[in-house]
């Protein structure tokens, strides 16, 4: 379903709009976390919708990614799924480390809205 959606999305938002490049693991683990985060508040709060926003940047990027670096488009789905699974583990656990990922990657996310 999310899969889906960001495809809807990529044919209404077109090219990024930044220049900046990052890494494919990272747009990963910043896909896996923001997707964790989005699915943990849901989308009644601003909060919530930010995330998802953030969620579906970070997708589209790790897609991007993975297509620039010639991966499978599946194998790279597969890996946001096992970042967004990891990532509902160590946000529920209350981890440090994956909120203060979580903040940065949210902080690189341009405003879509």
């Amino acid at each position: 379903m999310f899969i889906a959606v960001v495809t809807a999305a990529l044919a209404v938002l077109g090219p990024p709009q930044t220049t900046r490049l990052v890494s494919y693991d990272e747009a990963v683990r910043c896909a896996g976390l923001t997707q964790a985060a989005s699915e943990l508040e849901g989308g009644e709060s601003r909060y919530g919708r930010t995330l998802y926003d953030a969620a579906l940047y970070w997708s589209l990027a790790a897609m991007q990614a993975a297509t620039a670096a010639g991966r499978d488009p599946s194998v790279a789905e597969n890996d946001q799924t096992r970042a967004r699974l990891d990532s509902v583990k160590r946000l529920s656990a209350g981890e440090a480390d994956a909120r203060a990922v979580l903040t940065r990657c949210r902080q690189k996310t341009p405003r879509l809205g």
